[in-house]
């Protein structure tokens, strides 16, 4: 894919979403961190329905703290790998308190340095609550971005680091909710929604799905 259909990609993804953002529900960039962590192997719906009962109990570090590992586990039982998940968030929220004064830090190697938070959950937060042009790389993103010949790569770093070599500037703070999105609900890993899609005509795959 050239330069010149990659900006006419972004443009109608535009046009369809102008301002894109998570399916998360948040408040804060804290709320926001503790979703993230919870959504590994989750839907975002799971994800939702726990928080919205955990963060009314527990919105701050100290809080969660306050609530204790088997406390935040009654809340996130419904959340697969709760328990690990549970175990990370304590040590992230402790970590927040002593080194942090209780806010999520803006640098990356602060935030990859708590448990439970990996490369792609750092990009998320940079980029959804901190507004960085960040790109977190996650199933949807890689699929789409192999799949289109936007930023072919066979390691979610190697298409990370295509995407932000090639979209253009002006898109980038939204491309990552935009892919995630397009993934989420056309570009589908088993049959993708070829005839609905708004970028089929400047999409490199193949096999595209036939109109039924």
């Amino acid at each position: 894919m050239n330069k010149e259909k990659r900006g006419r990609l972004f443009e109608r993804l535009r046009a369809a979403n102008p301002a894109p953002t998570t399916e998360l529900v948040y408040r804060t960039p804290f709320e926001l961190l503790m979703a993230v962590i919870l959504s590994a192997q989750a839907t975002d719906k799971g994800v939702n329905k726990a928080t919205a009962h955990l963060f009314a109990v527990a919105d701050t570090p100290e809080k969660m703290l306050a609530l204790g590992e088997e406390g935040l586990k009654a809340h996130i039982r419904t959340i697969g790998l709760f328990n690990s998940k549970a175990a990370n968030i304590i040590k992230t929220c402790a970590i927040l308190v002593a080194e942090h004064g209780g806010q999520v830090p803006r640098e990356r190697n602060a935030l990859e340095a708590l448990p439970g938070v990996g490369r792609k959950t750092a990009n998320v937060v940079l980029n959804t609550a901190f507004g960085e042009p960040t790109m977190a790389v996650d199933t949807h993103i890689f699929r789409v971005s192999n799949r289109t010949g936007l930023a072919p790569g066979k390691t979610p770093l190697a298409v990370e680091r295509g995407l932000l070599r090639h979209v253009p500037k002006i898109f980038l703070k939204d491309a990552h909710h935009w892919l995630i999105l397009h993934g989420r609900y056309v570009c589908l890993a088993r049959k993708p929604r070829c005839p609905e899609c708004p970028i089929a005509d400047l999409c490199d795959y193949r096999d595209k799905t036939p109109p039924a």
